[in-house]
């Protein structure tokens, strides 16, 4: 049976897990912007949240093109880095190198996601899903514009405190 199994296949596993990935994350961002003590990073945190709530219905409408229910499948790889966030607010809560650690996740996350949504909208170009392409293209943007923007939060203030 396994020897069956199509690229179509391959797709919708893979959309189930970034389904579950995104859900796990946007139970995240709410407790790392609270832990945050930059403003500009609190603020970034809760800003994505938004935005992971559009891809979130973004996702959906992909599951409906390929004709599933929208469902998740537990993804072992967010769930590791986001245990990761959860030991740094703990190992390094009041501490000046906090948020470098919460940055750092995140941004682990976001990798995570750049790389899950860019296979996604090249399996669905190659698979003439030409509509989930669009909608992949669009959260892939925005997920490379998050980790750009960490990255200058990073540069500009959050590393030098740490340091």
């Amino acid at each position: 049976m396994a020897g069956n199994k199509t690229l179509n296949d391959l797709f919708v596993e893979t959309l189930k897990d970034i389904y579950y990935a995104e859900k796990q994350i946007l139970r995240a961002l709410p407790r790392m912007a609270k832990k945050a003590e930059s403003e500009e990073l609190r603020a970034a945190f809760e800003r994505h949240r938004e935005e992971t709530e559009v891809q979130i219905e973004r996702l959906d409408r992909v599951f409906e093109i390929v004709g599933k229910a929208p469902r998740g499948k537990t993804c072992d790889a967010i769930i590791g880095i986001i245990d990761e966030s959860k030991e740094v607010m703990e190992d390094f809560a009041e501490s000046d190198a906090l948020d470098a650690g919460l940055l750092a996740a995140a941004q682990a996350v976001e990798h995570y996601e750049i790389s899950r949504y860019g296979t996604l909208r090249t399996w669905a170009k190659q698979l003439g899903m030409n509509d989930a392409v669009k909608l992949l293209e669009q959260t892939l943007a925005e997920e490379k514009k998050t980790d750009e923007l960490l990255s200058q939060l990073a540069e500009a203030a959050v590393n030098r405190k740490a340091a």
